[in-house]
């Protein structure tokens, strides 16, 4: 009885099918029979009328094929044709036919296939499907060559390699570090297998490990051989199967299998299993020469991570901020995500967490709160910071997350985590383990093995120093000099047509003040300058001054304008938790104008060196400083040609006790007359050296910016 959708289609389907001189058979997304002209009635050997509406297996095959045929339509529903050898019912003029089933669709939905037979009878007519097939594979060998990643490799096998050989279900997999095979891939196959088999031993109990054993295409050619040779294999279809498996050998040394899966019998020729075996070798040289160029990859990716990393754990001694930035660049680079954590009192606190999918540090965080891990405990992490020794878990399996879980909520949440392999190493300094860091990859990440263990102990040394030395030092001076160093520019940068030259004397025994300046280079060769001075001394000037430099430059990036700048940090200073005063010069040069563009906020004027070697202060309204009350900053625009300096100083250069700064400020006019027109930082260094009074604990930071003369055009 056809279906109503079989009604509807039957009578166009049959107009269009009795005029084609091939056998064809239109099927609906049942399987059932909606269309069949009379070339494929015959070679079935059974009338139209008792096909229609039908199940073709059960019409046309015989029983042991019908599992193999709806594997097939099962792949085609899916949007994805399928060509290979079809095995007839007794019936059939001829036994083995070979057809091609596409899909047939209404916008994105499948409706039905359509079965198109090449009858295999004659030697000519086999010769002629063999050729054809071998064709369809020469092209995928191309296509494996001219992969680029394990992925691209993986999809070529699995999917047109399949397709070119008739296979219904294939799976390629490579030989891991430990001797393991990892599955990269599986098309088709029992639900659940490529969880299963995602990691397997190279050993006889599987075809595939026997394949690799004997270095040589193991041939499984019916489904009684199979269940023979390997009777607790589970099989991706009821009826005939057949498997072909073709280890990747480079040399004498394995680096893979390739699986294929047939819903028939197949009976390989030698020169047909030769051309698989050439394919084989391709796919092997293609897995090599990927595998080489992700090594490199890996090692530099690893290399950069290490540099950046030591650079992080040096530039300071807050070692939880630090800590959480090393586990912020390990992701994505070495792990899916990452957590650090230390000891107190026997209790691994969690430092840092980083993933590359946000949502997943708060799933995390929330399951450490719900299921903390006790503390008496010589698994995981506790394990590893009471024996002081790394743990691998290279693949987590599902079976480990139902052991350890304690309920229904805990298993759920494991498997949300996404766990698929595991790296925990100690943090260990001078002979102390204080906590751990552990890194994980998820089911789509790397699996971690031996060769990752060296890499993550090398990272956990670097960071138990780096927590063990800023325990053991002076805190307030280790933080002062690393502050001091990331606030002043570590060098001025080289920017053309300019000569820039600073100098900055720390007073105070913590070798850290509020003095500061900075260099801005803008577009068309302008400069931003800055100098300030946070009143005080110590940390906390520091880090008032670190807070105001990091708003000048942001302020800049938006508007480098000097009025707008000053105007915006006035407003922004009213929000800063710091209740320091601060004054700050800001001057913006611009050689298209031959100007120089200077702001004020209650620090002491800049002085302009002419070409010809005389010097003067700049003119302007000093204003109040930042911190009291904002006020209108009116900028000045002073005359700035080729050859000009602008020095801008702090108060610490000109000021002495038991003197005026004006008097100060007339020794600096005398001094600079004398500095060289070539002005460099060694200038400087000495300028300072004879200007500041070392009887007085007051920084001084100097900054100056020579325009070079334009060379006179030819």
């Amino acid at each position: 009885m056809l279906s109503p959708t079989a009604g509807r289609v039957a009578g166009d389907a049959a107009r269009w099918l009795a005029a084609l001189p091939h056998p064809v058979v239109a099927l609906d997304a049942e399987g059932q029979v909606v269309g069949v002209n009379a070339s494929a009635a015959s070679l079935f050997g059974v009338p139209v009328e008792r096909l229609l509406g039908q199940e073709l297996c059960a019409a046309a095959m015989p029983e042991s094929g019908c599992g193999g045929f709806q594997e097939v339509l099962g792949m085609v529903a899916g949007g994805v044709p399928w060509s290979g050898e079809l095995h007839l019912d007794s019936a059939a003029a001829v036994p083995v036919v070979q057809v091609s089933i596409v899909p047939v669709t209404e916008g994105t939905a499948v409706t039905g296939s359509v079965l198109t037979v090449d009858v295999v009878g004659s030697r000519h007519d086999h010769a002629l499907h063999q050729s054809e097939r071998l064709n369809r594979l020469a092209r995928v060998a191309a296509e494996l060559q001219n992969a680029r990643t394990l992925e691209m490799l993986t999809d070529v096998v699995i999917s047109h390699m399949a397709d070119a050989a008739g296979a219904t279900t294939a799976s390629l997999s490579v030989v891991l570090e430990d001797g393991m095979l990892g599955m990269l891939g599986v098309r088709g196959g029992v639900v659940g297998a490529a969880q299963r088999w995602a990691t397997f031993p190279v050993d006889a109990s599987s075809p595939a490990g026997e394949a690799i054993l004997t270095k040589r295409p193991l041939v499984l050619a019916s489904r009684a051989e199979i269940e023979r040779r390997y009777p607790d294999l589970e099989l991706a279809a009821p009826g005939e199967r057949s498997l072909l498996c073709l280890p990747l050998m480079m040399g004498d040394r394995a680096v893979g299998v390739a699986t294929l899966s047939f819903p028939h019998r197949i009976d390989l020729e030698g020169s047909e299993l030769e051309f698989y075996r050439i394919m084989a070798d391709t796919c092997a040289q293609a897995v090599e020469r990927i595998r080489a160029v992700q090594t490199v990859g890996e090692q530099h990716d690893k290399l950069r991570f290490l540099a950046e990393a030591s650079a992080e754990l040096a530039s300071s001694l807050d070692y939880e901020s630090t800590l959480g930035n090393v586990a912020r660049l390990a992701v994505p680079a070495f792990a899916d995500w990452c957590m650090i954590a230390l000891a107190q009192d026997g209790v691994l606190r969690t430092l840092a967490i980083a993933h590359r999918d946000p949502r997943k540090v708060e799933l995390a965080e929330e399951f450490q709160r719900r299921y903390p891990t006790d503390p008496k405990s010589d698994a995981g992490n506790y394990g590893v910071l009471r024996s002081g020794r790394s743990m691998l878990i290279p693949d987590v399996t599902d079976e480990m997350l139902v052991g350890a879980a304690i309920d229904e909520e805990h298993l759920s949440m494991l498997r949300q985590l996404a766990l698929h392999s595991v790296l925990t190493v100690p943090l260990t300094a001078r002979g102390r383990t204080f906590g751990t860091i552990s890194w994980v990859n998820g089911e789509e990440g790397r699996r971690f093995s031996e060769a990752d263990i060296a890499f993550g102990e090398d990272i956990a040394r670097r960071a138990a120093v780096a927590i063990d030395n800023a325990h053991l030092h002076s805190e307030l001076r280790e933080i002062a000099e690393r502050l001091q160093q990331a606030v002043l520019p570590p060098d001025l940068p080289e920017t053309p047509g300019w000569q820039l030259a600073a100098s900055y004397v720390s007073a105070g025994r913590v070798g850290v003040g509020g003095d500061f300046y900075d260099v801005i280079p803008l577009s068309d060769h302008r400069l931003a300058l800055v100098i300030g001075d946070v009143m005080g001394r110590g940390v906390e000037a520091a880090a008032a001054m670190s807070q105001i430099r990091a708003a000048l430059r942001a302020l800049v990036a938006v508007d480098p304008d000097p009025q707008a700048v000053m105007t915006r940090l006035d407003l922004l200073y009213e929000h800063f938790p710091s209740e320091q005063l601060v004054t700050v010069l800001y001057a913006v040069v611009d050689p298209a104008t031959d100007q120089a563009v200077i702001a004020c906020a209650g620090h002491p004027p800049p002085l302009l060196l002419h070409p010809d070697g005389t010097a003067e202060f700049v003119d302007l309204a000093v204003g109040r400083i930042l911190g009291v009350e904002p006020s209108e900053r009116t900028p000045v625009t002073v005359d700035f040609g080729g050859g000009s300096t602008l020095m801008l100083f702090t108060d610490g250069l000109v000021e002495r006790r038991g003197e005026d700064l004006e008097a100060g400020k007339q020794r600096l006019l005398a001094a600079a007359r004398g500095l060289a027109p070539t002005l460099g930082s060694s200038d400087l260094d000495a300028l300072v050296s004879v200007m500041r009074d070392p009887t007085r604990d007051d920084d001084v930071a100097v900054l100056a910016a020579r325009r070079l003369p334009e060379r006179p055009r030819a």
